[in-house]
């Protein structure tokens, strides 16, 4: 045996290092994405006017809203696609086993959630900035954040795109284990939104998005979305072992 010992975590953090040099094409689409974002962003999100006598005012809303979701898209989509057996082969460049692989998985992708987090934020200054200089207006208002708010701002981002990277890497796992998936998943998803729209009322997905849209206590959010995601994670490792074994 070698005086180092080789150890799970050694492995790992080997992976992991691997992941973030050799997933290039992750991080140029999600500048790709944040791009296209601002694009469609500045079209506005709202608008709303009114009129008194021979006054009359339009105000158009500008965030970056659209920026965040497609961005969530992104994440839920890259977690599919390193789940897909191309990647999943990688892994076995390094003496390793299913949980090392899922552990580097999750590593890489908590790190593309935070750096993901952080250009949101950016992007977001950067796209007010373009519509300052492209919209003709007669005024401005713009939202002023404290370094306090800034901070709250960047992490409920990041935790937003990690909990649809759990998501994705769940489903992602479900589709490898069998194909079928890749069919039912979507259905099932239409279907739900379908019938939860039957009554003119549905409850189903804006309780969801409520339950984890509307909270205003940070350490409650990361607490929701911790126990969230690790509840996807430990889900796809379950599944992940009555997968096939690479000859």
């Amino acid at each position: 045996m070698s005086l180092a010992e080789v150890t799970t975590w050694n492995i790992t953090k080997k992976q992991y290092r691997y992941k973030l040099k050799s997933y290039f094409g992750v991080f140029s689409s999600l500048v790709a994405i944040q791009l296209l974002a601002i694009l469609f962003s500045l079209n506005g999100t709202g608008m709303s006017g009114g009129s008194s006598g021979t006054f009359s005012y339009d105000v158009n809303y500008y965030t970056g809203d659209i920026i965040q979701v497609l961005v969530m898209i992104w994440a839920f989509i890259t977690a599919i696609i390193i789940t897909t057996k191309a990647y999943r082969y990688d892994d076995y460049s390094f003496v390793t086993n299913r949980l090392i692989s899922h552990y580097s998985n999750i590593l890489f992708l908590i790190s593309a959630s935070i750096l993901a987090g952080i250009m949101v934020f950016f992007s977001g200054h950067l796209f007010r900035l373009i519509t300052i200089f492209l919209k003709n207006a007669d005024s401005i208002m713009v939202s002023e954040l404290t370094l306090l708010d800034t901070l709250k701002v960047i992490t409920a981002s990041i935790l937003y795109i990690f909990l649809c990277a759990s998501i994705g890497y769940f489903v992602g796992i479900l589709i490898q284990l069998n194909r079928l998936f890749s069919f039912l998943l979507p259905v099932l998803f239409v279907g739900a939104l379908f019938v939860d729209g039957l009554n003119n009322d549905p409850t189903l997905f804006p309780s969801i998005i409520f339950f984890f849209g509307s909270e205003k206590f940070l350490l409650l959010l990361i607490l929701k979305i911790i126990l969230a995601s690790a509840l996807f994670y430990m889900l796809a490792i379950s599944f992940s072992n009555r997968m096939e074994v690479r000859p």
